[in-house]
């Protein structure tokens, strides 16, 4: 689930963010990636169980709010994965946990969400076996680690404070922002990319 912020090797170089923008365009020729083409770039259909996530993702990066995202709102998204503070990145994990926009995640949220971006990496990650705990371990752990009065939500500063605390929660918490990584990971496997 979290970043692995220690390779620079996956971010991005021009060559890449010209193959971004060229995939962009070739798949976006109207200038606007609506949330149908979004979910196939990231391999998922309506039933799939990471489209919850995905929708969440989409909403995140239409910053205008007109259903699509286009190549500012594109690049404001790149431009947080590579180079946001993390904090910023957390406040967006945060954002994304936050499906119902209560200002708090229960663990229903972040379990869902946890089990989405399984879902999505199992599809995409080379090794498949790397996940150790289930979603709801993960929960689980998050929440006695993070959860300061015990009430079963997490609002936006035991979320912050606790990713600072504790380098696993932080991990965990950050979700994949980095879609250059999810790109580049597709482009290698498949002639599309």
């Amino acid at each position: 689930m979290g970043q692995n912020q220690s390779s620079i090797k996956e971010e991005i170089d021009i060559a890449d963010l010209q193959q971004m923008y060229k995939k962009f365009v070739t798949e976006c020729p109207s200038g606007a990636l609506h949330l149908h083409e979004f979910k196939r770039l990231f391999g998922v259909s309506a039933n799939n169980e990471a489209s919850q996530y995905v929708d969440c993702m989409f909403a995140s990066f239409d910053r205008n709010g007109d259903n699509t995202i286009d190549f500012l709102e594109y690049v404001a998204a790149l431009n947080l994965a590579l180079r946001g503070k993390l904090e910023h990145k957390l406040k967006w994990s945060f954002k994304i946990y936050d499906k119902d926009g209560n200002g708090s995640v229960d663990k229903q949220e972040l379990k869902e969400i946890i089990q989405s971006v399984y879902s999505i990496k199992r599809d995409w990650k080379r090794d498949p076996d790397a996940q150790l705990l289930s979603p709801d371990e993960v929960c689980n752990r998050i929440f006695q680690l993070v959860d300061e009065n015990g009430d079963g939500q997490l609002t936006l500063n035991e979320f912050l404070e606790g990713a600072k605390r504790d380098r696993w929660v932080s991990k965990m918490l950050q979700l994949d922002t980095t879609p250059c990584t999810w790109v580049m990971e597709q482009r290698r496997k498949s002639t599309l990319f």
